[in-house]
């Protein structure tokens, strides 16, 4: 990418990633009532800032696959508020016990352990009821209100899966006993690094196709691609934790050494760790290149691909 063809790309990146600001703020939960506390909580933590990868990826590929709605909005800000709630769960003493996430104090450090469990619970919880909210978009003068209603409904049934036993959470859970048996396998390591990392991009990634109305073939190209994504963005981050800046982080650097945790990186070391970043980063691009082209030759709608393209490399290939 030359100087001025980086220069529009991330000028493209900070105009989504403030429409998206934008989403999610109009489905975040107000503040008041004898609850209050609670939301405030849930409210801190989403408005922490963000790459707002997640989102993002869901809304370019619902517009890779035509759509042009507001649909995908609630779904958008749904997916934010699962990830955020995993991220606050992570932070608390029972699991990571961290004091900082992106610069600044975590959840509970700012409101308390029981406070930020419920945060969590709450941002889970609100996720699903914001996502539910797309059935009032529906425009009910469109010809196929049944076809629209059953995307929504496919949609909810990725959203859940892909962040729960089977998804994020059966990760998450591997994750941990990991920690406390202390080796790992390296099928085992990608097996967390899939459910722990990569279902939620491939919840985002699926979600926004299955909206816009992508075949089942299709939907399993998207899944493979959000695979590779999400994968290398993981040890993308193993590889951040050894060689990183903790400033340009906004967290600390080398705590899974300090906490004997084992890593792609600790397994296969810094080198193989990158070839393997740019391996997978290539395959999800080439799976992009062949859905753009296959859909420009349907002659359905023209999409501007190089940004897209240019998002999945740069997000694996970051430094923060």
């Amino acid at each position: 990418m030359t100087g001025v063809e980086e220069k529009r790309f991330r000028e493209q990146l900070q105009s989504r990633v403030e429409a998206i600001e934008a989403v999610i703020r109009r489905y975040l939960p107000e503040e008041k009532g004898y609850q209050r506390t609670v939301l405030e909580a849930m409210n801190y933590s989403i408005l922490a800032g963000g790459k707002r990868l997640r989102p993002m990826l869901m809304q370019e590929t619902y517009r890779l696959f035509g759509g042009r709605t507001c649909l995908v909005e609630p779904f958008m800000a749904a997916i934010e508020m699962i990830h955020t709630y995993s991220l606050v769960h992570d932070d608390l003493p029972a699991m990571d016990n961290d004091e900082y996430r992106r610069g600044r104090k975590t959840t509970h450090i700012v409101y308390g352990e029981a406070m930020a469990i419920l945060a969590g619970d709450g941002l889970l919880n609100y996720a699903f009821e914001t996502a539910l909210k797309a059935y009032g978009l529906v425009d009910v003068s469109e010809k196929d209100i049944p076809r629209t209603y059953q995307a929504i409904g496919r949609a909810l049934q990725i959203l859940a899966a892909k962040a729960g036993v089977y998804g994020m959470i059966g990760g998450q859970t591997a994750d941990i006993e990991a920690e406390k048996c202390g080796q790992v396998s390296k099928e085992r390591l990608l097996f967390i690094h899939e459910k722990k990392t990569a279902a939620l991009i491939q919840a985002s990634m699926m979600t926004g196709a299955v909206l816009a109305g992508a075949g089942e073939e299709e939907l399993a190209a998207v899944e493979k691609c959000a695979y590779d994504i999400g994968v290398a963005f993981q040890i993308q981050d193993d590889i951040l934790d050894v060689v990183g800046d903790s400033v340009i982080l906004g967290k600390p650097t080398g705590s899974d050494e300090k906490n004997h945790k084992q890593t792609y990186v600790s397994l296969n070391g810094i080198e193989q760790s990158k070839e393997e970043v740019r391996r997978l980063s290539g395959e999800a691009v080439g799976i992009l290149d062949r859905l753009e082209e296959g859909r420009e030759r349907s002659g359905e709608f023209p999409f501007d691909r190089e940004y897209l393209r240019q998002l999945v490399l740069m997000l694996v290939d970051r430094r923060n």
